[in-house]
């Protein structure tokens, strides 16, 4: 776009929609820059002009290629990280779903013959079962002492 009176030099005037795409930005964004006063801008017969500084070409412009490869540099990092991520992830799923198959085997299985469990009072020897200890373990599950008390 050629110079226009009354321009600095070195600095165009264009409307906000060669701005943008000058820019490489939306008609809105530029319109938010010149409102916070970032882009300095003229009213003139009823459109808004935007001046530009040195704005350069797009095919001269090197710093595009810089960020396309800083991107592809972080997502290729963010992809590792994920799968990374993921692995872990399946390690606790997997260890989880092993706890979760022993639960029933820790809380609630009963003492192997000869064993006692865990808290259980010591047997009194092996001539004591037949003296009244056969008829306790007969019995089966005793109530607790609050439902014996209050009978229920």
């Amino acid at each position: 776009m050629a110079e226009r009176s009354g321009e600095r030099r070195g600095e165009r005037r264009v409307t906000i929609g060669e701005a943008a795409e000058l820019l490489r930005l939306s008609k809105d964004a530029v319109r938010m820059r010149i409102k916070r006063g970032t882009l300095r801008s003229e009213k003139r017969d009823g459109r808004v002009y935007v001046h530009l500084n040195d704005v350069p070409d797009a095919d001269a412009d090197a710093e595009p290629n810089a960020l396309i490869a800083a991107k592809d540099e972080t997502i290729r990092v963010l992809r590792e990280q994920l799968d990374s991520e993921r692995r872990a992830n399946e390690e606790n799923r997997r260890l989880l779903a092993g706890l979760i198959e022993r639960v029933p085997e820790l809380g609630s299985a009963p003492p192997e013959r000869g064993e006692e469990a865990p808290g259980a009072p010591e047997s009194k020897g092996p001539g004591a079962g037949a003296a009244g200890g056969d008829a306790e373990a007969h019995r089966g599950p005793q109530k607790p002492w609050w439902r014996r008390f209050f009978g229920r």
